[in-house]
């Protein structure tokens, strides 16, 4: 078996972004996948013919000159991609129960400010100022604004320990309004105890300067990335799961994969969680505080979600997602549980390339602690192991949580009642089986602005051939995940090397 310069853990978007970095400057490279599907989040799964998503439901930054889409360039696939605008004067739409509006965020922040300024027009100060300091949030994060890091020296700092919920409140004293700026937030699992100000803003802008649905779904994303890296001479694997990292002699001398197999290298990087890293590490090179510390961080909430097949020519397609809450609290929501589910949803519909009016599935998301499937955590669904049953029980339960959900939402939305086919419930523990995260979190490790740097993990580690990358770095999301890749690989290439290098494309 060959000695790679690199192995990489995972094949989830940040994996596959530091393969082609470093295929492109002449490392070999190999990425391990342990499930049948390349990918992580970016996976897409067929249901009575129509095509899900995972987690890729929309993207933002993706029109030229913004952020996302010069990354993208750099990667050889912004050309390639199928995509499809969304309603410029509305792609988030935001609701609550007792209220018929639905409130509209709107792309490009002119835009934004006339569309909310609609229904809040004593409040147009107050939404400008919000446009204004959302940008200017953005503005000391250097790597997201693709600058040499060097050029303010700046990393947010101003900013790590503003809670995004007051910041709103200090903006407006208007309550609706406050809710409305902020409906958007299961996209970061808002906590209005713990969520800085960097996340909604980092979050937010990239889709008001532009958003877009992929047509068919993001594994689009995967499958081009996958085939650029192999242009480039690197290896990448499915049904390779890793069990062990074994150090010797202070460096990680290989991989040991669940069939025996040991696969060397120079270098190691992780895209799976750090403390499930931190788990199949073999060295006595890492402290037991930094271990615990690892294994010890709050992840970000789970969810339950509910994927719809609709019948033929009944619903027609929206080109929006829509954020509904009961109450007019959109903080606290993320942390509901029991009789009181489910008190939010997310409605995402996909873009099918199929020529016609009406959608063919939609899916919907509600927060869901870990705990209340917590009875079935010792069983699993991955192909890398045996799928197996969790019991009627369990299927009764996902039964009870799905019509619920279903019910709540035919409140606000009664013409989707007969238009439903089949659906699928998915649960944390399905997060947990394919996404990775040991209690099935969206977004890994969760932010808190009480204790901003405790959040923040290094890409590099005590083993100095041993590196972290993907969303538990900075950030969550596509664009989060590969300003991650970018930082993991400035580490390894040195800092400000690549950003030149992306800037040139």
């Amino acid at each position: 078996m060959a000695k790679f310069d690199y192995v990489i853990i995972g094949s989830g978007l940040g994996g596959l972004e530091c393969a082609y970095i470093l295929s492109k400057e002449g490392f070999s490279v190999c990425v391990l996948e342990k499930n049948r599907q390349l990918g992580g989040s970016l996976q897409i799964f067929v249901r009575d013919k129509a095509i899900f998503d995972t987690g890729v439901h929309y993207l933002g930054g993706l029109e030229a000159g913004q952020n996302l889409n010069q990354f993208f360039k750099y990667f050889e696939i912004m050309d390639k991609l199928n995509l499809h605008k969304m309603d410029e004067n509305g792609f988030d739409r935001i609701s609550f129960d007792n209220d018929p509006k639905e409130y509209k965020h709107a792309q490009g922040y002119e835009n934004f400010v006339e569309q909310l300024a609609v229904d809040f027009p004593e409040e147009r100060g107050a939404i400008e100022l919000y446009a204004e300091k959302i940008r200017e949030v953005c503005d000391y994060f250097p790597m997201y604004r693709l600058r040499e890091a060097n050029t303010d020296g700046g990393l947010g700092v101003k900013y790590l320990d503003v809670n995004a919920k007051d910041f709103i409140a200090s903006i407006t004293e208007n309550k609706k309004l406050q809710m409305v700026l902020a409906g958007s937030n299961p996209l970061y699992a808002g906590d209005g105890e713990k969520t800085p100000l960097y996340v909604h803003a980092l979050v937010v802008n990239t889709y008001i300067e532009s958003s877009y649905k992929c047509i068919d779904g993001g594994s689009q994303i995967e499958r081009h990335l996958t085939k650029n890296v192999k242009k480039l001479g690197g290896v990448v694997r499915n049904y390779a799961e890793v069990v062990e990292i074994v150090e010797k002699d202070g460096k990680v001398q290989y991989v040991l994969l669940a069939d025996g197999e040991k696969v060397e290298g120079e270098n190691f990087i992780s895209n799976i969680h750090p403390a499930n890293t931190m788990k199949m590490l073999v060295s006595n090179r890492i402290k037991k505080a930094y271990r615990g510390r690892v294994e010890n961080l709050k992840n970000s909430s789970s969810a339950f979600v509910l994927d719809v097949v609709l019948k033929p020519g009944t619903f027609k397609y929206k080109n929006y997602n829509y954020y509904h809450f009961s109450r007019e609290d959109v903080w606290h929501s993320v942390n509901v549980k029991g009789e009181m589910w489910p008190d939010s949803y997310c409605v995402f519909v996909p873009r099918s390339s199929k020529p016609t009016e009406y959608a063919d599935s939609l899916t919907v998301l509600s927060y869901m602690k870990f705990e209340e499937v917590a009875q079935w955590q010792d069983t699993f669904s991955t192909i890398p192991h045996a799928r197996e049953s969790r019991g009627q029980g369990y299927e009764d339960f996902k039964k009870q949580r799905a019509e619920k959900l279903l019910d709540v939402i035919y409140k606000r939305i009664p013409e989707l009642r007969n238009c439903v086919k089949s659906f699928t419930a998915g649960t944390p523990l399905t997060y947990r089986d394919y996404i990775g995260t040991d209690d099935g979190s969206l977004y890994g490790i969760s932010k808190d602005y009480n204790e901003p740097l405790k959040t923040f993990i290094s890409p590099t580690t005590k083993i100095p051939n041993l590196f972290f990358t993907g969303q538990n770095l900075n950030m969550h999301g596509i664009l989060g995940v590969t300003v991650g890749a970018v930082r993991t690989c400035e580490a390894i290439l040195g800092q400000d090397y690549l950003i030149k290098k992306i800037n040139q494309c």
